[in-house]
This record gives structure tokens, sequence and C-alpha cells, in this order.
């Protein structure tokens, strides 16, 4: 708790902090909060623009907040098609409706989201894409596969990371010179590229959920070398400390030695890592399912649906296809911000570098 308090003692850290706390109560609960299903779609609302809720009638006084549905129609004087609103009913906006069956948690079943319009009304916070899914709702969805991938990888990337710099550092000589050249040259290895070409030449037959599986794996992959080498410098000088020395002396092995005398001096950094490689994680996914090499459509992910937006007639004319990519940025500026924090909390010495 004295960490978190100091954590939070930061102002620019609290910000940050409680900002992934939202994300992550957010696309936990996403089943429930999202009006509509991941894949919920209605081609006839191709591209309608986001629902605007009222909270004041036509005559002026506060009323339950209450919108319109969209009708398409064709413009003569732009010479396109445009949306306006349906005004001859309203449709009010409800708290816990009845509607698409979800499992709340994974493991409740339930049909009540907690908001949603009356029967035969649309509601659509953030407008639809091409298909006439609703973005908000994917939005929730897509953020389960994007802020967690990171730690995912890091389940792989860390335990590899810690052992092999452990063995490598303690092991010296001959061992450590080895295993050191074979980890710069994974490192060497260009790692978006080689995460474009694995993921160019996985089966197309593939569904989502071993793609997501596979990208975890890759990025681990090609990421643990990094910290094994740092993890190798750090041990270098704790192993000349007295108590490994007692240690071998009383006749320990060193497995035993590296795994519970050594490796738990390099807690500090391993959180510090952790904490700023995370962010790494979400972009190089969000890249891929971006290119369209990763999560592919119709499930959702931040990168694939940002994907919509890089046509210029998008990004002039429907910027609520841009949310992904604002939710990345922020995802992954409160994962900086905080990784700093933490750095200089675990890292005193870090302050006075800089």
């Amino acid at each position: 708790m004295e960490f978190v308090k100091k954590i939070l003692n930061d102002k620019f850290a609290r910000i940050a902090f409680w900002m992934l706390l939202i994300l992550y109560f957010i696309i936990l609960f996403a089943d429930f909060i999202a009006p509509y299903s991941s894949f919920y779609s209605n081609r006839e609302i191709a591209y309608v623009p986001p629902s605007t809720v009222y909270t004041i009638d036509e005559n002026g006084r506060f009323s339950k907040p209450y919108t319109y549905n969209y009708v398409r129609k064709y413009d003569p004087e732009l010479m396109q098609t445009v949306f306006k609103q349906d005004r001859t009913r309203k449709y009010y906006i409800k708290l816990f409706p009845k509607a698409e069956k979800h499992k709340l948690l994974g493991l409740i079943p339930t049909h009540r989201h907690l908001f949603g319009v009356e029967r035969g009304g649309e509601l659509h916070l953030l407008g639809t894409d091409i298909n006439g899914r609703d973005v908000f709702s994917r939005l929730l969805f897509g953020g389960r596969i994007s802020m967690t991938v990171g730690f995912l990888a890091l389940l792989i990337v860390f335990p590899i990371g810690l052992l092999y710099g452990g063995i490598s550092g303690y092991a010296g000589g001959i061992i450590d010179t080895l295993m050191m050249r074979f980890a710069e040259a994974v490192m060497a290895i260009p790692s978006f590229y080689l995460l474009i070409i694995l993921a160019a030449i996985l089966p197309s037959g593939m569904t989502s959920i071993q793609r997501f599986a596979l990208i975890v794996v890759i990025l681990a992959l090609i990421g643990w070398a990094g910290f094994a080498r740092v993890v190798r410098g750090m041990v270098l000088s704790i192993k000349e400390e007295d108590f490994v020395q007692a240690e071998k002396v009383m006749g320990a092995s060193k497995l035993r030695i590296i795994i519970k005398h050594i490796l738990p001096q390099t807690t500090s950094y391993v959180i510090i890592a952790m904490t700023l490689s995370v962010p790494s994680y979400i972009l190089a996914e969000s890249g891929l399912s971006f290119l369209g090499l990763g999560i592919q459509q119709p499930d959702a992910s931040w990168g694939n649906m940002l994907k919509e937006a890089q046509e210029f007639t998008n990004i002039l004319y429907r910027p609520w296809l841009l949310t992904p990519g604002f939710l990345i940025f922020i995802a992954v500026l409160s994962f900086n911000l905080l990784g700093d924090v933490v750095r200089d909390i675990l890292d005193p010495k870090s302050q006075v570098r800089k």
C-alpha cells in the first residue's frame, strides 16, 4: 500500500493510474456496458453518425434522455447520401434494459445491459462503421485484445529472460559468452519486420483466438533477449556479494542460488521493465492488426478498427472512426507516465542521472 501511495502522490501518475483503472474496468464488463454485441450488424445504417442524446424537449422543458433514429436520404445539392434525424418519434434511453444475451464476466448468463433504447430505436454513441456495427461497443470488446496482449506476452518474456540472464551471468566464462552472443543475434533481428513476415505466413484459416495466441508468442520470443542481457549484467555484480558466497560455502546448488538468492535481487528492475514494456506490445499488436496481419474481422481490436479510418474521406467526414487511435494513445501514454514514476520510486539513482 505504501508503494501505491507513493505512485498516487505524483499528479501525472495519479491521472495515468486512474485512466488505466477505468479502461480495464470497462473492458472487463464490456458485455454488460456495451449496448450491442461485438457481432451486431445492420447494413442499413452503415456510417451513421453518433446519436444525439437530448434532455430538453421541443417545448424547452427537461425530459428523460431520448434520441431519434437516423434515416438515409439523397441530397441533390451535395450529390451524396446523407443521414437526417427522423423526428416523428422519440426513443427514450433506458437503464438496464433487456437486449442481446451475454455472459457477465463470462460466467453469468443475462439479457440485461447497462443502457439502451426502447424497442425499434438505435443508439450509437460513436456512430457505426462500414458494416453498420456500433463503434462504441466494438471499442470495448477490441480493448480486451489490445490491452491484454502486453501482459500475456510478459508472462512468457520475463521468466525466459530472468532465467536465461541469470544462468548466463552466474556461469560466466565460455557459457556466458555463447549465451550472450545468441541473445545479441536475436536482438539484431528487426523485430517489426519479423512480426510482419511471421504474421503474413500464418494460415489464412486460423481463428482470431489462434492468431492472437500466436501473436503473443511471436512478440514474446523476440522481446526476451534485451531483458536477459540487462539481468545478466545485474547478476554479474550480485554474485560477488557475501550472502551468495555464503550459500556456495554451505553447498547450495547453482540453480538454487540463482533462483532463490540472486534473481529476487532484480525485482525492482523487473517491475520497472514490465511497466515500461507493455506499451510497446500494445503498439505492436495494433500495428499488425492495422496492416491486416493481426486480429481479423469480424473480431475487433483497436488496430483493425483504426484501419478503416485511413481513408481520407473517412477522416474528413467520419472522425468518430479515429476513436481507437485516441484510446491507443491514452493507454500508451498512461503506461509510460506510470512506468517513469515507478522507476523513480524503485530506482532513486535514476532521478540523479536525469
